[in-house]
């Protein structure tokens, strides 16, 4: 079974991501290829996809947009599952009770639901590190804004467990799909 792990990184730590799933589906037994969005061509000859992009401003990055909508009609009707990375700290859910993975969902996770279902979809902690090259406008104005810059905390927040028990249940689903067309066939 052939899987496209595909994603979009501005610093970095979405890709750290992205690489931990595909090796822990490699170990798995399943072969997969590893592109950030910008270097895939092509989505055909996959049996499944995971794609996932950071999130800022509540929705994810431009290229990762794109290269869904672009490849929409090659996805359609294969598994797919898909992740985001981008609230920074480990702070259990709130006084109200809003658990900030949740409230962390990019738009995309609902706007893409509507034509293209996928399997599962997850938001998982990532990393800040203030000293990095700001890549955007808003993250040029957190340098310059003390009150924005201390409100983030710094560091790498990645939940490495998390990550790799995600990505055994996707191989877990599919192994089990695989064995019942198998049986079927």
């Amino acid at each position: 079974m052939k899987i496209l792990v595909a994603y979009a990184t501005r610093h970095g730590a979405t890709q750290g991501i992205a690489e931990r799933i595909a090796a822990t589906l490699e170990g798995d037994g399943l072969d997969v290829t590893l592109r950030p969005v910008a270097g895939v061509d092509a989505v055909d000859g996959y049996d499944a996809y995971v794609i996932g992009s950071a999130a800022y401003m509540g929705g994810w990055l431009k290229e990762a947009t794109r290269f869904v909508r672009n490849h929409h009609d090659s996805l359609v009707g294969h598994p797919i599952w898909l992740f985001s990375s981008g609230p920074v700290g480990d702070e259990p859910p709130g006084k109200k009770g809003v658990d900030p993975l949740k409230a962390s969902e990019p738009r995309e996770f609902t706007e893409l639901a509507r034509t293209l279902p996928s399997r599962d979809q997850q938001v998982f902690y990532g990393a800040y590190d203030p000293d990095l090259r700001p890549g955007s406008f808003l993250e040029r104005l957190t340098k310059v804004i003390p009150a924005v810059k201390d409100a983030l905390p710094a560091g790498d927040f990645r939940d490495w467990p998390a990550i790799e028990g995600w990505a055994h249940a996707i191989s877990t689903a599919l192994k089990k799909e695989q064995g019942v067309g198998r049986a079927h066939a």
